[in-house]
């Protein structure tokens, strides 16, 4: 690690904007200083109350990304034990800041840290005097609400992908490897990528999207354009919630256990049950027409 950096910390869940304005701040105060990021993983609420952790808007690999895209250098994720929720607020600056050497920690005004989140921003000055400079940075706004993780999470869940892009700057992303579905997609003449839904992590609401698939095995892959299903296939009495993307005009693709991106851009409708598969597929035809005039590729 490279010593005398600038360090920001953070959960950075989804890393919408105002997680990058810390970055930005941070790059701002010490411009030639290496920038770090940490952050925690898994969701502090996971470990310290359970029952109450909200559905992550990222992958670890995806948060690291992202920071990354925002400006850190390096990124370093303290692994969020039990002991690690233990701890008093001066044991994590000894155990996780002093061996980073920062010469200026950046946080937002309302971080909170240590064992019942006893520590604040004026604990982590106190604690940091003669060693580190501590500087809050006041919440980004909309003009009306705190740029945060929840307000995101509230838009993937309605499907309000402007919203996501708003308080984000990037799109709702979910990644998986592929596994085989019903196969029924082909049959319908439109083959689709299928993914299930993930333990712990946001999804939309069933629907109807239109968005944009990446295979991730393949550094520089073209980003395609596609229909996007969430949901359980209530037509075919379905009980499995999937995430199924059909790629415009591309029958020829073979992506059983390949891990891809689906980046949702626009919610087109709700789930409906068809009485059968004849107004299901003239629907999917209406749907992928709207979805071409959406994203631009007709």
């Amino acid at each position: 690690m490279t010593s005398d950096p600038v360090v920001v910390i953070g959960n950075f869940d989804g890393v919408h904007r105002g997680h990058v304005a810390l970055l930005r701040t941070a790059r701002a105060a010490e411009p030639d200083a290496p920038l770090v990021v940490v952050t925690f993983w898994p969701h502090p609420m996971s470990v310290v109350r359970p029952d109450q952790t909200p559905p992550l808007l990222s992958t670890l690999p995806h948060r690291v990304e992202l920071l990354r895209e925002a400006g850190a250098d390096d990124v370093v994720v303290v692994d969020f034990t039990p002991e690690v929720a233990g701890w008093s607020p001066e044991q994590f600056v000894d155990t996780v800041l002093r061996p980073l050497h920062p010469r200026r920690v950046v946080v937002g005004e309302n971080f909170r840290f240590g064992f019942r989140a006893a520590g604040t921003v004026e604990t982590l000055a106190a604690l940091g005097a003669g060693d580190f400079v501590v500087q809050p940075v006041g919440l980004v706004t909309d003009g009306a609400q705190p740029s945060s993780s929840t307000l995101v999470r509230h838009a993937v869940a309605e499907g309000d992908f402007g919203r996501v892009r708003e308080l984000s700057d990037h799109p709702f992303r979910f990644t998986g490897v592929v596994v085989q579905g019903d196969q029924r997609g082909r049959l319908l003449g439109y083959p689709t990528a299928n993914l299930l839904v993930a333990p712990g992590m946001a999804v939309p609401a069933d629907g109807v999207y239109a968005g944009w698939v990446t295979r991730l095995d393949q550094p520089g892959a073209d980003r395609w354009p596609a229909a996007i299903s969430v949901g359980s296939n209530p037509t075919f009495d379905g009980v499995q919630r999937r995430i199924e993307s059909y790629v415009l005009d591309r029958d020829d693709l073979e992506l059983y256990g390949v891990e891809i991106a689906v980046d949702f851009y626009a919610r087109v409708r709700g789930q409906i049950r068809f009485a059968g598969m004849d107004p299901l597929i003239e629907q999917m035809h209406h749907d992928v027409e709207d979805i071409r005039h959406l994203l631009g590729v007709l």
